[in-house]
């Protein structure tokens, strides 16, 4: 054979050579790298334990605004138009105020008519008084002018005229106060929240014409489950959220029973006057029931996975060591931990949500705590 021949075959073999060996020294030069890489930190984190501290208990719930007490106001007077009309919803009214006035005319002629009755029974009565008068003078004179019979009626003329006065005047006092209420007037200080009536409207026994809510006081019923209601005072602090913020009432009454369908029961808490409050609208409140300690942390340490809360503490050997807890209140952006972890134990502050367990961490410092506020449940 050709030695010229041979050379390519040479060359394919020494290169063959040479890849076998780069191959087999491929896994040694590997294998460090991948351990460099594998102890480098995953992350750079910051520190934290968990606060101890006094929180304020609340019970929430939820209910509506309504009126204290309300007053319907009508007409006693049946068959009457009203001739005027001088309020309207929204209203303040003081207690007698003149609210609407019925047509009087009619009871007025009437009331001129028993007047005049009665001056002519007063006439008469004038006489038969003094007939009487004279009929006893002859009597204890003893002249026998007047016998008995004649005595007996004239005494009993003057006391049949002294009864259709009393009469009469009875008739004048009954159509003064039927004139009188003609004029519908304010049972109360208040604010009128409904009418139902309008100019020339005829009144009828028993309508409704205005409603009033009284004092223009206001009350928040809510509706709390019977179970919590034992935990309740009366007298105890309420924070009421309104549209033009926080509002504190007092807890004047609960229920004496418990909706049977529900089960829920209602407690009447009093209210401040408050302009952005309405009858018949929505709140939630939270009952002021005191203080507990509570163990807590930042919200930004606490991951929440498939319906658990997990933090990652941190040991001596700088790993994340994944642990489920179990959570409580929250007041603001810090959450009680009722169990799971210990007071004195090491968890990531923030980007929790960036780990796994086993993770290797470069700690850099340790946060601050911020101060816990009022707790909320």
């Amino acid at each position: 054979m050709n030695k010229l021949s041979l050379t390519p075959v040479l060359l394919a073999v020494s290169s063959l050579m040479i890849s076998v060996a780069n191959a087999a020294d491929a896994p040694a030069k590997a294998a460090p790298a991948a351990s460099a890489a594998k102890s480098r930190p995953a992350l750079t984190v910051s520190l934290i334990s968990p606060e101890r501290s006094d929180w304020s208990q609340t019970l929430a719930a939820n209910g509506s605004v309504a009126a204290w007490q309300e007053a319907q106001i009508g007409a006693e007077l049946a068959g009457l138009r009203l001739a005027d009309v001088l309020v309207n919803v929204g209203d303040s009214v003081r207690r007698g105020q003149l609210l609407a006035r019925l047509n009087s005319d009619t009871i007025n002629a009437e009331l001129a008519q028993s007047r005049a009755a009665l001056a002519e029974v007063k006439a008469l009565a004038a006489v038969a008084t003094a007939d009487a008068a004279r009929a006893r003078e002859l009597k204890d004179g003893g002249s026998g002018a007047l016998s008995a019979q004649q005595h007996e009626q004239y005494l009993s003329a003057a006391a049949t005229a002294q009864a259709r006065v009393a009469a009469a005047e009875a008739r004048v006092k009954a159509d003064e106060l039927r004139l009188a209420q003609t004029h519908i007037t304010a049972p109360d200080d208040g604010l009128i929240s409904a009418r139902n009536t309008a100019l020339g409207a005829v009144a009828q026994p028993g309508q409704e014409l205005f409603r009033l809510i009284r004092k223009g006081r206001l009350e928040w019923r809510a509706e709390v489950p019977a179970a919590d209601l034992v935990r309740l005072q009366t007298g105890m602090t309420v924070q009421l959220q309104t549209p033009s913020g926080t509002l504190n009432g007092k807890l004047r009454m609960l229920a004496p029973s418990i909706d049977p369908q529900t089960r829920m029961g209602l407690a009447y808490v009093d209210l401040p006057a408050d302009k952005s409050l309405r009858a018949g609208s929505f709140a939630r409140g939270e009952f002021q029931l005191g203080k507990s300690g509570a163990l807590s942390l930042p919200a930004t340490a606490v991951q929440l996975r498939d319906g658990f809360a997990y933090v990652y503490r941190v040991g001596a050997d700088m790993k994340a060591q994944q642990t489920k807890v179990q959570l409580g209140r929250r007041s603001g952006e810090r959450v009680e931990v009722a169990s799971g972890l210990a007071a004195d134990a090491k968890v990531v502050a923030s980007g929790v949500g960036f780990l796994s367990d086993g993770d290797l961490l470069k700690v850099v410092v340790q946060a601050a705590t911020p101060p816990a506020a009022a707790t909320k449940r």
